[in-house]
């Protein structure tokens, strides 16, 4: 009898901690591949972004170019996406309810002049990807950008969402400045 008694507050504890244990379990997952992660700086910044965001865990494997996040629930796993994309971090997400946020306020037609801001700009091998993007794009026929800088411009007679969804197939994002 004393037996059934120590144990029945472990049973009622375990009864307590097991929906705990069982929410820990199941997880929100998912998975960022395509993510333009060049450098160790690169996988600082993903640490960085998402740092804001409590409950949110991330792991950047700058060899796949993904990123793993995991969080308690769908809605804190999204704000830990979200953040990412705030950094200049895109990619295509392996779970179908998180979704990655491609507006980037570009507007249709052609435009002189474009600001763009947000994109992530560690280093010259960022650089270069957006040089890169920017190259493919008619009409662009000069830019600012430059290493650590928060904001650059673009200069020409071409369309935003052009660039915008090049910087976006390269594992990049940004939002036009209003």
């Amino acid at each position: 009898m004393t037996m059934k008694r120590a144990l029945l507050p472990l049973v009622v504890l375990c009864g307590i901690a097991l929906p705990i244990a069982f929410a820990a379990s199941t997880d929100a997952t998912t998975t960022l591949s395509d993510v333009h992660i060049c450098c160790g700086s690169c996988v600082k910044g993903v640490a960085t972004a998402i740092k804001p965001v409590t409950g949110v865990a991330a792991t950047a494997d700058q060899a796949k170019g993904t990123i793993e996040l995991s969080a308690p629930d769908k809605a804190t796993l999204q704000k830990g996406v979200d953040a990412l994309t705030a950094a200049g971090y895109f990619g295509k997400s392996s779970n179908k309810d998180i979704k990655v946020d491609a507006a980037t306020g570009a507007k249709d037609g052609k435009v002189k002049t474009l600001e763009i801001d947000g994109v992530h700009l560690c280093c010259g091998s960022c650089v270069t990807a957006v040089k890169d993007v920017l190259s493919k794009v008619d009409g662009v026929k000069s830019d600012t950008v430059k290493a650590k800088a928060t904001s650059f411009t673009v200069e020409g007679d071409f369309e935003p969402k052009a660039i915008f969804d090049g910087l976006q197939k390269a594992g990049l994002t940004g939002k036009a400045k209003q």
